[in-house]
């Protein structure tokens, strides 16, 4: 859905720009500044930005957290209009980029074309993992990628956003063992970590096919385990349930840690 007034292919909707503190997979911890675009076609039960999900016509200004004083802008922005904003959100010297969403892979060309006025900082990016020709695209442009591994019960009837996109979303269990094992293979030997969340009422068995994805197309990936953080009527799993799923990856040989939601924890964005 391509805002019509725009007059760049490579804009994208964007809904804020902040400075924050990552709090999810490998770089956990890290003081980062964050890109959040607008627009996602999945349902995932334990997503905890769905403001995020509409792509509305005209979408509400984008909030950018400036240093100087937040404020409003408009939400079609071109990548070097984005790259002044992570400027301005800055308080003090560059910081690794962080792309998320919504979904990133939704607007590839925006995310190729950002990391050309970033300088030297490091690019990263979030994402569902059902779009591997989107994430070819634009794996030559980021220096990390943080990859979803979801668990089929996790996922409700997907919303197409652009009905002739040139790559549709997954709907069956084929469908998605086969974007998970072509994105796994796209990031194997790359910067890069699996994020597999656990809620509660799951089997830790249930996690078995994700596991054996990554064992089968990338063996060396960094996995991490998330408990996931309460939201509307999904439960926070128990730690029993987290060791034993993490437990399971380790029998495969995979390389994994229980990682909670930093930012939930220290209730910032």
């Amino acid at each position: 859905m391509r805002d019509p007034a725009s007059q760049s292919t490579l804009a994208a909707p964007l809904i804020e720009v902040f400075a924050s503190i990552q709090g999810e997979g490998r770089y956990i911890g890290e003081l980062q500044s964050f890109v959040r675009l607008r627009g996602c076609p999945l349902r995932c039960a334990w997503c905890d930005t769905p403001g995020s999900w509409a792509l509305a016509s005209p979408p509400p200004a984008a909030r950018i957290a400036a240093v100087r004083g937040a404020r409003r802008e408009s939400s079609w922005t071109s990548p070097f209009q984005t790259a002044c904003y992570v400027a301005e959100v800055e308080p003090a010297g560059p910081r690794t980029v962080s792309v998320t969403g919504g979904e990133p892979l939704l607007w590839p060309e925006f995310v190729v074309a950002l990391k050309t006025f970033l300088g030297a900082r490091r690019l990263h990016l979030e994402t569902a993992g059902a779009h591997p020709r989107a994430l070819r695209t634009v794996l030559a442009a980021v220096d990390h990628v943080s990859l979803d591994l979801k668990l089929p019960r996790d996922l409700a009837a997907p919303v197409e956003l652009e009905p002739d996109a040139d790559e549709p979303v997954p709907r069956s269990a084929a469908e998605w063992a086969e974007a998970r094992a072509a994105c796994l293979a796209l990031v194997a030997g790359r910067d890069a970590c699996a994020k597999v969340i656990v809620a509660a009422g799951r089997a830790a068995a249930e996690f078995d096919e994700l596991f054996e994805s990554v064992a089968e197309y990338a063996p060396r990936l960094d996995v991490v385990v998330q408990p996931a953080t309460a939201v509307g009527e999904l439960a926070a799993p128990a730690l029993d349930l987290v060791i034993s799923v993490a437990e399971r990856a380790r029998s495969l040989g995979l390389a994994v840690r229980i990682l909670p939601q930093l930012h939930r924890t220290l209730g910032i964005p």
